[in-house]
Order: C-alpha cells, then structure tokens, then sequence
C-alpha cells in the first residue's frame, strides 16, 4: 500500500507541475510510514517539503494555494492529528467552490493514515471518518488495497474538489499478523494484490463487489473488508462483500440492488459503533430497501469508549464477532 500511494504521487506530479507535495517529515524524510520517500529528491523542495508542526497551517495553506491554481496533497501524520485542521476542512475547503458560486474551487488532497493496529494507543489510532462523511462539499475514500489505493489518489488528486484520503495503517506494509503474541489469522495473510505502472484511475464514488453471495450482504471498507471475507468463510456463510472504497459519494446503487437481492445485511467498521458512518449506511439501507429487508440491519464496530490501548484487539471486529453478527442476522 506504501508503494501504491507513493507511486500515485509519483505520477501524478510528473504529469502536472501545479501537483505539489506537503506535511510533517514528509520531505528528505519521505514521512513517518515513508509514503514520500524520494520524492524530494525526485521533485525539489519546492514540490515536496517540510511544513511546521501546524495542522491548520499546513491545511490552510493548502487551501490558498489551491485557490491560485495549485494542486497540493498534503499529509496530516496521524489522522488522530487532524483536528487543529477540522475548522480549515469544514469551513474553508468544503465551502470555497459555493460561496464563491464557482469563481474558486479547492482542488487539495488531505491524506491520513487511519484506525489501529500498530499499538499506537488513543492518540494514533483514530477512525475519523464519520466526522467527514457528515460534511458537504468534501469527498471521503478509504481504500483496502494498493491497486484502488493508488487509481483513487491519482483521482482524488486530479478531483476538482476537496478529498479527505484515509489510508488504513494496518495495510501499509500488506500481509499483517497484528502482534508478535498474537496468532497469524486468515484475514491478516490476504494477499493486498499487484499495482500497474503508470497512470490510471479508479473512480471515486464507485463501489465493488468483492465478494459475491446471496445470503447477505456486507458493507465495508478499508481494513473491515479483509475482516468480512475472513469472518464469511469460516462461518460458511454465502455473504455478498461489497467495498465502499468512497463513502462520499456514496455508490448507494450498488448497495440497494444487493441488499434487494440478499434481504439481509451486516454493517461492519472498525470506528466507535454510535454515530459511526454505519449508522448512515443502515439509514439508507432501511429507507430503500424496508419491503426487501428479512431480518433488521445490524452494526459491527469499535466499542464506544476512547480508543483502548491495551484492548486493542479486542475492541477491533474481528471474524469471530463479525460472524455472530452474520448468523444472527440469517437466523433472525
């Protein structure tokens, strides 16, 4: 995934010279996950530098270099980080193209590693999503592997409008076992895929069928994905695993014609479960599909509490508790 999105960069600002990169460390440093790593060098330092340790800052002035024809992807290190940054995003980025009625747009990339599972406790471990999702004028993306990571950022990037990217950190590095103590599971050895040279896109606001079933179907994204297919196939359970990708705009399409299909489905994400982007997702489940529906739409996710450092394990879905939530859900 490290590779993916760094070579999305890559070609992005070989392509278009108004393609600038900026955030903490991410120059001659090539930022804390290296998603950078050689770009300055590739680039110069008045495409790809350092910034203060000023989210506000760095966000805020991507904003202004975006409304005089730049194009800037910045990278906030934590997206447990960007709040200083929120007031710039809501009420700066997401409102430029209408209050000015179209005279400016805000063609900036916010991107921030997201969620847990590098032992990184309450301050590095964060799902913000939800607290995007609820925003007009944004687009949110969540990619789950290095060949859609890289196709969304390069169209995210070229997007006129403002993109919040979340990149999950437990797939930056591909197959990962969570903890030395703890054993490798199924879901953690998923092969992430290969990534094509060159530039492609993959559009934002589409969703994917990554697995087909007509039992139930399954919503989510990012890490949750792997957790879904892992949690259907040792269960037994003919799920329809649908990844979101981007969950604004939202491919509501692709989510009613399975949903109407199956008659059952399961919510899974790994943010904190009350006003979780899932609660959204079974709002407009519930309003389209209501005369389709077999049994009530259920949530699996984080447990509503600050983010616990020593249950980090725990308090993620895993397969075992995203598979009573499949069964429950067939036997209801």
């Amino acid at each position: 995934m490290i590779e993916a999105i760094r070579d999305a960069m890559d070609v992005s600002m070989a392509r278009d010279s108004q393609v600038i990169v900026f955030g903490e460390d991410v120059g001659f440093f090539g930022g804390v996950f290296r998603c950078t790593q050689g770009l300055q060098a590739k680039y110069g330092k008045s495409r790809c530098f350092d910034a203060p340790i000023s989210e506000a800052g760095i966000v805020g002035s991507a904003i202004g270099m975006a409304a005089y024809g730049l194009k800037p992807c910045v990278e906030v290190q934590f997206a447990d980080y960007v709040y200083p940054a929120y007031d710039q995003i809501v009420s700066e980025a997401a409102r430029l193209r209408y209050r000015s009625n179209g005279d400016f747009t805000c063609p900036i990339v916010v991107r921030m590693p997201t969620g847990g599972g590098i032992f990184g406790g309450q301050t590095h471990s964060q799902s913000p999503e939800a607290l995007f999702t609820h925003v007009s004028g944004l687009k949110v993306v969540v990619p789950s592997n290095p060949h859609d990571a890289k196709g969304l950022l390069i169209a995210a990037i070229e997007d006129p409008d403002p993109v919040i990217f979340l990149e999950p950190k437990r797939l930056y590095n591909g197959p990962f076992d969570g903890h030395h103590d703890r054993p490798v599971t199924p879901w953690s050895k998923h092969e992430l895929g290969e990534v094509a040279d060159g530039h492609y896109t993959v559009p934002l606001g589409k969703a994917v069928i990554r697995r087909p079933g007509a039992a139930v179907t399954v919503l989510a994204y990012g890490t949750m994905v792997y957790v879904a297919e892992a949690a259907a196939g040792e269960a037994g359970i003919d799920a329809e695993i649908i990844d979101l990708r981007t969950l604004l705009p939202l491919d509501l399409e692709t989510i009613v014609a399975s949903v109407k299909k199956t008659g059952r489905c399961v919510v899974v994400h790994e943010a904190t479960l009350t006003s979780g982007f899932g609660a959204e997702l079974s709002a407009l489940v519930q309003e389209n599909c209501f005369y389709h529906l077999e049994a009530p739409v259920a949530r699996v996710a984080g447990w509503d509490t600050p983010y616990p450092h020593a249950q980090e394990w725990d308090y993620f879905p895993g397969p075992a508790r995203v598979g009573r939530a499949l069964v429950e859900t067939l036997e209801a």
